[in-house]
């Protein structure tokens, strides 16, 4: 099975192969979409690990410690393009079509908008710390619901 930094790595390789800026904060949302999307879509997971819901959006605590050492500046650390499996290398292009291209605080204010990172927050200020789960059956039925909308229209 795929694990969190599998797909990291990709977007990081992506970044490098296209001269894009990619911060922590923005590795952390491009890996939530691709996780929720994928669980929409295929009904099951992408990769195991679990999101929390921290202050700047849904965040894997291991993915962001590897990685916080770039602060607010972008990754550099080199990687190797991953080799996936045809469905998820086309369904991570598809995510790269809608999302590669934001800003990340615009991914950032996007994650606040959304049901899965509002449930797991619950009552807590938007400043306050949490290390409450977002399920990944609050993921699927969040983005199954807009998946069957899109279907529709």
């Amino acid at each position: 099975m795929l694990t969190c930094h599998d797909i990291a790595q990709y977007f990081i390789w992506l970044a490098h192969e296209t001269g894009s800026f990619i911060s922590n904060l923005k590795l952390q949302k491009l890996v939530y979409y691709a996780q929720a999307w994928y669980l929409a879509i295929y009904g099951e997971q992408l990769f195991e690990e679990d999101f929390e819901a921290w202050i700047h959006g849904p965040v894997i605590p291991q993915l962001y410690d590897r990685y916080k050492h770039y602060q607010w500046k972008p990754i550099e650390e080199e990687v190797k393009q991953p080799n996936f499996s045809e469905e998820v290398g086309e369904f991570l292009e598809e995510v790269v079509e809608v999302y590669f291209s934001v800003d990340a605080y615009d991914l950032e204010r996007m994650t606040h908008l959304e049901d899965p990172w509002i449930k797991a927050r619950g009552n807590l200020a938007q400043d306050e710390p949490s290390q409450e789960i977002i399920t990944k059956e609050s993921m699927k039925n969040y983005f199954g619901a807009r998946v069957e909308t899109e279907e529709a229209a």
